[in-house]
């Protein structure tokens, strides 16, 4: 008897041992991450990122640049829109956004990316679990998981996230952003991931960035065989209905205004987007944070949204909408033009 009760005591021992020395803990791993972004002197990493919070999917490719502690370089390709691609940028000067096929780089008053979640970007990822006391956390064969709350200030609709790190490198390979019932809306599935990497000066100079894109992108050509205007009409009103559809006569164009009221009033304005001359180097000042739509980063600021898409230039304006709201109706602002 003394003899099994020797070897069940020296199992016992042998299991804790084995555990101690095998799994990390939520703690370890939480610390190995923060060691992680505090040595790091930069990274780049490539994602691809894929939207269904409107009536279509929407992909996109992403090429992030960072070197710490302020320098971002966020390129944007969307799938189906080449001339779409966009750049986040924040040096020593501000946060711009950078249109190449408008030839437009706007600066805006912001906090970005430090005042929001951020899907796509590493630091963010673990920010948003060391800040989270009720995260939750999972062992998996490969990867550790977190599932935490989301700090999204323009987006309330998108409250919890799904988070993957490898669990050799601690490199982030999956973000999955849910809604209020748990349906996976955003996801980032991160490919290379490069620690360390030299950075040139004019990595992060809004006017080399803007000249290397259009390499890519070329600036739109607004004359000759364009495009007849459309109207495009939200498919989502929250419970508004159009009242009023003005047309105003622009010098080199039109404006359109529709007025919608009902539960939740608006107004939104549509019209060409002006393309700036080849030799502009002044970027557009703007009031607000960039916010990331389906299919464009836009410009949200207290009642009003702002955004370009497919040569057109669009305002909503309402204060009786939620930013949530706002955000629901501009990306349902795409597509055929229905009433």
């Amino acid at each position: 008897m003394k003899k099994r009760s020797a070897m069940i005591v020296f199992a016992s021992l042998i299991f804790i041992l084995l555990t101690a020395c095998g799994e990390q803990s939520k703690e370890d791993v939480v610390q190995k991450l923060e060691e992680q972004v505090e040595k790091m002197s930069g990274y780049k990493t490539d994602a691809s990122m894929t939207m269904n919070t409107g009536k279509e999917e929407q992909k996109y490719h992403i090429e992030v640049w960072h070197k710490k502690k302020d320098y971002y370089r966020v390129k944007l390709k969307h799938d189906q829109d080449e001339q779409g691609s966009q750049i986040i940028l924040r040096n020593k000067e501000g946060v711009y956004v950078l249109t190449p096929a408008l030839n437009k780089s706007f600066k805006f008053q912001s906090e970005w990316p430090d005042n929001s979640s951020q899907p796509y970007l590493y630091e963010s990822l673990v920010q948003d679990i060391t800040k989270d006391s009720d995260s939750t956390f999972e062992v998996m064969d490969d990867y550790y998981k977190f599932t935490t709350k989301t700090n999204y200030q323009n987006n309330k609709s998108l409250p919890y996230q799904d988070i993957y790190f490898d669990k050799k490198s601690y490199q982030p390979v999956l973000v999955k952003v849910y809604d209020q019932d748990m349906q996976a809306l955003v996801q980032v599935q991160f490919g290379g991931f490069s620690q360390d990497p030299s950075f040139k000066d004019e990595d992060f100079d809004v006017q080399k960035n803007m000249a290397s894109a259009q390499t890519e992108v070329p600036v739109m050509n607004m004359e000759g065989e364009e495009q007849p205007f459309m109207v495009l009409y939200p498919n989502e009103n929250m419970g508004a209905e159009l009242v009023e559809e003005q047309e105003v006569d622009l010098e080199d164009g039109k404006r359109v205004i529709l007025t919608f009221e009902g539960e939740k009033n608006f107004t939104l304005v549509e019209e060409k987007a002006e393309v700036q001359t080849t030799n502009a180097t002044t970027a557009v000042p703007v009031m607000g944070d960039p916010v990331q739509l389906e299919f464009t980063v836009g410009n949200m600021n207290n009642n009003t949204l702002e955004w370009n898409h497919q040569g057109m230039k669009f305002y909503l304006a309402s204060d009786d909408l939620t930013k949530e709201e706002m955000i629901a109706v501009a990306n349902s602002v795409s597509g055929t033009a229905i009433k």
